[in-house]
């Protein structure tokens, strides 16, 4: 039997719980859990090696029960509550005038507190918006900033590639993001072609960063003077995939030789002395970084 389950919440949230030893549960059972947040109704995920993989991450919460069909009426109304309560704070932010995106909505079990996600380019004064909320739904009110990438996470979508986004899946935490690894990995760097539905730069550069890092430190770099069979020419391009490089000899000429065969490669000509053509090259500078966890300024209750 396993002895960790993950379970996945609203939003995307995925905890790792130890497996209750009185309850028989199997992948896609609805649970009731207790977080930190109170008791809150999620579906199991993984099971098994994978669960157990990230036990490590394991909240030190646990799993209560399979629900009942008490428990889904909770839960069904607890939905409701969330839709209600989404549209009203939508009215009242736009009746304040405030200059912030409401996101989700999460009202816990008990439904003794209401979440409200929510992002903004600066910080906000929503105060009054608390106080509105709190009048309305008599119970505690939660606001919460976000980053644009917890909101992806949060409402989920396909990426470029056709698959769900990653950081709705399986990520479980954000990982710096830099135009170098774009840059590294030669990609265009083209805002539009390596930002994601976020419009930050895509987290999936992080994935094949070390393969290419690796394979250039075996291959020489563009730019750079080598030797073969008594030639000399300029690296114009290389194929880490195949290990095949591109040498432009002094008559202009272009021959595609196995890295191995190569003498040197390692120092890069000055510019002045090898012009490549600015689009294969990119603007000059240091990249800009997405910073982990992608969250905003902060959050207020009443």
């Amino acid at each position: 039997m396993a002895e960790y389950v993950e379970v996945r919440f609203k939003g995307n949230q995925r905890h790792v719980f130890p497996r209750p030893e009185d309850c028989d549960l199997s992948l896609g059972d609805w649970v009731v859990a207790e977080r930190d947040s109170g008791k809150t109704v999620g579906r199991i995920s993984l099971m098994g090696v994978l669960a157990e993989m990230k036990a490590s991450c394991c909240s030190g919460s646990r799993v209560l029960r399979r629900v009942t069909e008490g428990d889904l009426k909770i839960h069904r109304e607890n939905g409701e509550r969330e839709r209600q309560a989404f549209r009203v704070c939508e009215e009242r932010i736009g009746e304040r005038g405030l200059e912030m995106k409401l996101v989700d909505v999460e009202c816990n079990f008990d439904s003794g507190r209401l979440t409200f996600f929510f992002t903004a380019a600066q910080r906000v004064d929503f105060r009054a918006l608390v106080r509105d909320l709190a009048s309305i739904f008599k119970t505690r009110i939660e606001l919460r900033q976000i980053g644009v990438r917890d909101e992806a996470k949060r409402m989920s979508g396909l990426g470029s590639c056709g698959r769900s986004f990653c950081c709705s899946s399986f990520l479980t935490e954000f990982e710096p993001v830099t135009l170098k690894m774009a840059r590294e990995q030669h990609l265009s760097p083209n805002p539009t072609k390596i930002s994601g539905a976020c419009g930050r730069l895509m987290c999936c550069l992080v994935y094949e960063r070390e393969l290419y890092r690796e394979a250039s430190q075996k291959l020489p770099r563009v730019g750079s003077k080598v030797s073969w069979n008594g030639h000399e020419g300029t690296v114009s391009k290389v194929d880490i995939f195949s290990e095949m490089v591109d040498v432009a000899a002094d008559d202009g000429t272009v021959e595609r030789i196995p890295g191995d065969k190569l003498r040197g490669g390692r120092e890069r000509l000055p510019r002045r002395l090898f012009r490549r053509r600015a689009d294969s090259r990119g603007k000059k500078g240091e990249g800009r970084t997405e910073k982990k966890g992608g969250g905003g300024g902060g959050g207020g209750s009443e």
